[in-house]
């Protein structure tokens, strides 16, 4: 497996992953089709951001997302094809992105997490600090805040 900078051109590949992962949970559709937007990756997105790609043999299994400002960071996607879940992907990608963030002096990076994910973040090292509750079909709808300094993970 490699992981390497994300192509603009892959964008659409990148949103149909996050879609599919996010599927993999089992959410009713009407529900993705709310999520659209926030699952959507623009060209744009990948070429002003810190889009990272893990392939093997020219297959794209998962992709990061970092967005820096200043000395703090968001780990504002991370997702993993549903096929590739478990296997260790999302492990290497997630170890990859807290080297790129302390790499560039980050203190701090925060992930809003899917309610499915906390488990994973947490052994990885990161901690609750909160959540964001919003809703869904009338119904609250608890997310995970984590927070994790890249340089003891």
């Amino acid at each position: 497996m490699n992981i390497r900078k994300a192509l603009n051109k892959e964008a659409p590949t990148l949103t149909q992953i996050a879609h599919d992962a996010k599927r993999h949970w089992g959410y009713p559709e009407h529900w993705i089709e709310h999520w659209q937007d926030d699952l959507t990756i623009s060209p744009d997105f990948v070429s002003g951001n810190q889009v990272y790609v893990a392939e093997e043999k020219g297959k794209l299994l998962g992709f990061y997302a970092l967005i820096v400002r200043d000395d703090k960071a968001v780990l504002d996607h991370m997702w993993v094809a549903p096929e590739h879940i478990g296997t260790g992907v999302g492990k290497e990608l997630f170890i990859h992105a807290m080297r790129q963030a302390a790499g560039q002096d980050v203190s701090e990076v925060e992930i809003f997490s899917d309610p499915n994910a906390e488990g994973f973040y947490k052994k990885m090292g990161a901690y609750r600090m909160g959540e964001t509750v919003s809703e869904v079909d009338g119904q609250p709808r608890a997310l995970p805040r984590l927070t994790i300094d890249p340089k003891t993970s």
